[in-house]
């Protein structure tokens, strides 16, 4: 089973090649760190499985897997995202992927989702295919953008900062704080991180040096900005 990786950090790529370097059946044959090196190594490399980010900083996974299962109609793709949300599950598998896991869930279970749908099956991630309640559903959507932004606020970056990661004018991204901020009926800015904080920290991974690792969203997303 030949395996092509696609994330925007180094450090979840290294750590997949490591899990998947015992495995008997599968070979990671390439990398893909954005939507376009992705198109091109599928179309080069020809894997027989991609393991796909969401948030990838150019491009979004969700889209890509479309894009990438219409191309090529024999391409398997499985989902290791930090997303624990049932939207995100349902848009993925609505654009053609066959699995969806978390990248903060048991090893075992990535190992376990990687053959089933390497071999034709689909598999779902315990915790979104037998979800816990939580006391907050009714909180209102956030789009997959604000989302985007509430987790970088939780990783400590400025306005500028984010900008700058999403290819957003300055404007955009304090529009979208704003937008968050309406929507959870926070008042002030302290608030605001402090929720991010609260809510998106539970899933970090850890970064390379010097940087901050993406987190999950609050809440499920209505579509991309």
């Amino acid at each position: 089973m030949r395996i092509l990786l696609v994330d925007d950090h180094a450090l979840v790529r290294d750590g997949m090649r490591s899990l998947l370097a015992s495995h008997p059946r599968a070979e990671v044959v390439g990398e893909a760190a954005d939507a376009a090196q992705a198109r091109s190594e599928v179309a080069r490399l020809q894997p027989d499985l991609v393991l796909m980010d969401i948030g990838l900083r150019q491009g979004n996974g969700i889209e890509l897997t479309a894009e990438l299962t219409r191309a090529h109609p024999g391409l398997a793709v499985l989902m290791l995202s930090m997303y624990d949300n049932p939207e995100y599950l349902h848009r993925a598998l609505q654009a053609g992927a066959r699995g969806y896991v978390l990248k903060d869930g048991p090893s075992s279970e990535i190992l376990a989702a990687i053959d089933a749908v390497g071999s034709g099956d689909s598999y779902i991630a315990t915790r979104l295919a037998h979800p816990t309640p939580r006391g907050d559903e009714s909180r209102p959507l956030l789009s997959e953008r604000e989302s985007e932004i509430l987790a970088a606020l939780a990783r400590g970056l400025s306005s500028k900062q984010i900008a700058a990661e999403y290819d957003l004018s300055v404007r955009t991204v304090e529009t979208h704080r704003q937008n968050i901020r309406r929507k959870l009926k926070i008042a002030g800015q302290a608030e605001l991180i402090r929720y991010a904080v609260e809510h998106c920290g539970a899933n970090a991974l850890s970064a390379p040096a010097g940087t901050a690792a993406r987190m999950p969203a609050a809440t499920p997303p209505d579509g991309p900005a």
